[in-house]
């Protein structure tokens, strides 16, 4: 029986399943403003996809850096941000509030 960390590393190396995964993430951000829960997402999606080191590699930032901005009290600015997911094969993307409503009502 394999455990739930290697479960979750596996499905986040899908990349259909890590952007629905940060997605969830980032709309959980969006009611509670609580940031811990979107970073750790993408910290996971960065641990399925080789870790830190080499996510620090895909976007020469420094390894240290990127452990202080993923972490519980991280607060990453917008560009490294981008950065980051942009490494991970993701970008972040705006939709107007009235579509995201109207989905949610049909």
């Amino acid at each position: 029986m394999r455990n739930y960390r290697n479960f979750v590393k596996e499905t986040m190396q899908d990349p259909d399943e890590a952007s629905e995964y940060l997605k969830a993430s980032l709309d959980e951000y969006e009611k509670d403003g609580n940031i811990e829960a979107f970073l750790i997402a993408i910290r996971t999606v960065a641990d399925a996809q080789g870790g830190i080191t080499e996510l620090a590699k895909k976007t020469e930032l420094n390894r240290q850096s990127l452990y202080r901005t993923l972490s519980k009290s991280g607060n990453p600015r917008l560009k490294t941000l981008d950065i980051i997911l942009n490494s991970l094969g993701f970008k972040l993307t705006i939709e107007p509030i009235s579509s995201l409503m109207n989905s949610a009502v049909h």
